[in-house]
């Protein structure tokens, strides 16, 4: 079947084909976040900067790489955006105008990882 998840011996499987239209804009907005944290980070040079921009990345990975527990990371992944923007407000740093518009992309974000876990359920998951 051409529409076969592909999985290694380390069960990682890639299913991008199953990603739905709400899981790209989140990637797109996840890789938004991840590119601003990233400059902010060699402007700045502080390390949580660095650390924030790898996580997005590696959620997006985590979301391609493991589609059986999508429902489970859109959660999660909901609530280290909130974390990036609780710690936005008790420490601001860099120019305020990245700030407000990685807040914004940030707020999007969670919104679509929310519609995301309220949507997916036991049939999106790959048996």
């Amino acid at each position: 079947m051409a529409t076969e998840t592909s999985r290694s011996e380390t069960g990682l499987s890639y299913d991008i084909e199953s990603l739905r239209t709400l899981d790209w804009v989140a990637i797109l907005l996840a890789v938004a976040t991840a590119a601003i944290h990233l400059y902010l980070y060699t402007t700045e040079d502080w390390l949580p900067f660095l650390l924030a921009g790898a996580g997005f990345l590696g959620a997006i990975a985590l979301l391609v790489a493991l589609p059986t527990y999508r429902h489970w990371l859109y959660p999660l992944g909901a609530l280290f955006v909130l974390s990036q923007i609780v710690g936005y407000l008790l420490l601001p740093l860099g120019p305020l105008w990245i700030g407000i518009v990685d807040k914004v992309i940030q707020v999007a974000l969670v919104v679509a990882l929310v519609q995301l876990f309220r949507t997916s359920g036991e049939s999106d998951h790959i048996g």
